[in-house]
């Protein structure tokens, strides 16, 4: 159902998923003076951590700069109102992980599984529970799922103790009726709050973030302006003056909000993320925005264009974890030019 006029919470994942950006180098003085900029703002939730969550910092997909006990206890430090999220894919991250996290002050859990796998979520949903924080369920790659399927993963997530659930498009392929058509079947499945987190491959980031709290999702993810891989996440100083236009109070200061992406682009950024060509490739084939840098250089090193890759990639239905898909993906590339040849 709609929710006009209900307060949206805005999850800010800057400090996390702004990780894939810059190869999960974040350092303790950048954690601080951003954290410091989003509390001020009033931001409700602030993520911290490696790109992919805790216990994911690893060889295959990138040692972090920090390790998640000095990351967390760095930005906790720095928060005088919002409260702390982490985020965890079991694989990557453990129990006896996020038993750490909650030691350091996490006060909202993210488990997040594939978006047909939700069962592998119930056993730390249930520890989170136990641990006495706000346990939250997300689904990635959410356009590889069906909206009924969406919805019956969603309330049994809610079963295993979530007490908020929701979808990632984590490849940037939505449309805003594809994001409304999502939401409205979760929430009409489920009795706590629903989620939606957007990325920008498309451009359609704030307006596919729009569309889910019309169709009534009320936590909202965005990152200070749009920092995270590819193309980037939804920027949240964006999203933060539609959603006042669109008559949805968040609490949060827009003006502090806007100083806080200035924070982001002086202290956070190498560059600011584009939707650029490869970033398009990236959404319109469904794969998962934290390639884009490997899928590059592979692609250079073979002398292939990397569409090609990221469309052999779509094909493979490629997800977060499995980089070492991408040479096998650049060789089909290969063996197809050759045979055209």
């Amino acid at each position: 159902m709609a929710t006009e006029g209900r307060r949206v919470l805005v999850h800010d994942p800057t400090l996390r998923d702004g990780q894939h950006a810059v190869a999960h180098q974040l350092d303790a003085a950048q954690l601080r003076v951003y954290a410091q900029a989003a509390d001020r703002a009033g931001v409700p939730v602030v993520e911290v951590g490696h790109g992919n969550g805790l216990g994911a910092s690893s060889l295959q997909i990138g040692r972090a700069r920090l390790d998640d006990d000095t990351m967390l206890a760095t930005v906790r430090e720095e928060l005088t109102q919002a409260r702390m999220g982490v985020f965890m894919a079991p694989g990557w991250g453990r129990g006896r992980d996020l038993r750490r996290a909650v030691e350091r002050g996490a006060d909202v859990v993210r488990i997040a599984a594939h978006c047909t796998e939700v069962t592998v979520t119930e056993r730390h949903l249930s520890l989170a529970r136990e641990l006495g924080v706000e346990a939250q369920a997300v689904l990635l790659m959410s356009h590889m799922a069906e909206p009924g399927q969406l919805a019956e993963q969603c309330s049994l997530a809610v079963r295993f103790g979530a007490q908020a659930v929701g979808i990632m498009d984590s490849a940037g392929h939505f449309l805003p009726g594809d994001v409304a058509t999502r939401i409205g079947a979760i929430t009409t499945a489920v009795d706590v709050p629903v989620i939606f987190h957007g990325h920008n491959n498309l451009s359609l980031a704030v307006a596919n973030s729009g569309a889910a709290v019309t169709a009534g999702a009320t936590i909202i993810d965005a990152c200070a302006a749009g920092f995270g891989a590819g193309a980037g996440n939804t920027p949240l100083e964006v999203l933060v003056a539609v959603l006042e236009r669109m008559e949805y109070p968040t609490g949060i200061d827009l003006p502090a909000a806007l100083r806080a992406a200035d924070v982001a682009h002086q202290h956070l950024m190498t560059s600011a993320p584009t939707t650029d060509s490869v970033s398009v490739a990236s959404g319109l084939a469904g794969v998962f925005s934290g390639f884009k840098r490997p899928v590059l250089a592979a692609a250079e090193r073979a002398g292939v264009d990397p569409w090609d890759v990221f469309a052999e990639l779509g094909r493979r239905q490629a997800v977060a974890g499995q980089e070492d898909l991408i040479p096998h993906a650049v060789q089909s590339v290969l063996g197809a030019a050759r045979a055209a040849s």
